[in-house]
């Protein structure tokens, strides 16, 4: 009954939006892509409406998060002193973004130690995971929680849990039973969501970093260098130089490709930090891991 109503209020409201239009009409020109735009957006909250009238409960959700967790872990464990010592720093930042989130979760920062994963993902129930490749190219804390704000924002609107549902839906798995958890690829997470759910996770993750008492600088200089390093993949993938090495191209192509492009990004981080006047001459904050290797640590 409720998913009725919730289809019934969602197409009286598409109505109403196609009346408005045919009644108000302005002098603006209406490109072919704005319209493609619009109907783009439609599809997809009217995607959305089944996942939030059967969202499953925050405690489910962290019980098939800690099992997809658990199975990541144990295939690619940290093991190093500087591991161990990079994955407590995360979790220092990463609790205070996650203090400030909305949905109050067993939030946990995992180090995925591969130097070619230039990437971070976000799994169900409250587990982040950053890949070294990625924190190789971090130049300030700022620009870690923002990497890590957005990543708590994927789970903190749901976008994670969605698409554990939507796949479960897809291969009949059923989530009450966590070894049938197996057949859904960890890949489902790293492979990106939709364009505006990323750009929803950048805003909130740009903000929710700032509550947090970094500078939205950080954002900027990240998402600088994203556009940067894009130009170069673009100009340099066929025949890679020594300012962008193969090994480098290979782990960007991941990420340029689950991520909207980074011009795109930046564009609203400032439009965001310009509207909302936030504090860019906040001094950032030095990226520092302190570590002590011992004779039992190694």
């Amino acid at each position: 009954m409720k998913q009725v109503a919730g289809g019934a209020a969602v197409l009286l409201v598409a109505g109403g939006a196609l009346y408005y239009a045919q009644h108000h009409r302005r002098a603006d020109a209406v490109s072919a892509n704005a319209v493609v735009d619009v109907a783009a957006d439609w599809q997809h909250d009217l995607s959305r409406v089944p996942m939030r009238m059967t969202r499953i409960s925050d405690e489910q959700e962290a019980r098939i998060g800690d099992e997809l967790a658990r199975a990541y872990l144990a295939a690619d464990p940290v093991s190093s002193a500087e591991g161990r010592a990079m994955e407590r720093y995360l979790n220092e930042v990463g609790e205070r973004l996650a203090a400030r989130a909305r949905r109050k979760l067993h939030y946990q920062f995992h180090l995925a130690p591969d130097n070619n994963l230039i990437n971070a993902f976000a799994l169900p129930g409250g587990h982040v995971f950053v890949g070294q490749g990625l924190l190789d190219r971090m130049t300030s804390e700022d620009e870690l929680a923002f990497v890590l704000g957005h990543e708590v924002e994927h789970i903190d609107h749901y976008h994670a849990v969605e698409r554990v549902q939507i796949e479960a839906q897809l291969k009949k798995v059923n989530l009450d039973v966590l070894s049938e958890l197996a057949e859904i690829p960890i890949s489902l997470w790293q492979a990106g969501y939709s364009k505006d759910e990323e750009m929803e996770a950048d805003r909130e993750g740009l903000r929710l970093s700032v509550a947090a008492g970094y500078s939205p600088q950080g954002a900027v200089n990240l998402l600088e260098r994203w556009t940067k390093l894009r130009k170069e993949y673009v100009e340099h993938a066929e025949t890679p130089t020594d300012a962008l090495s193969q090994l480098a191209i290979d782990g960007l192509s991941g990420y340029f490709r689950t991520h909207p492009l980074p011009a795109e990004r930046l564009s609203q981080a400032r439009s965001v930090i310009s509207a909302e006047q936030l504090p860019v001459d906040r001094p950032l904050k030095r990226f520092h891991v302190d570590y002590e290797i011992t004779a039992e640590s190694r």
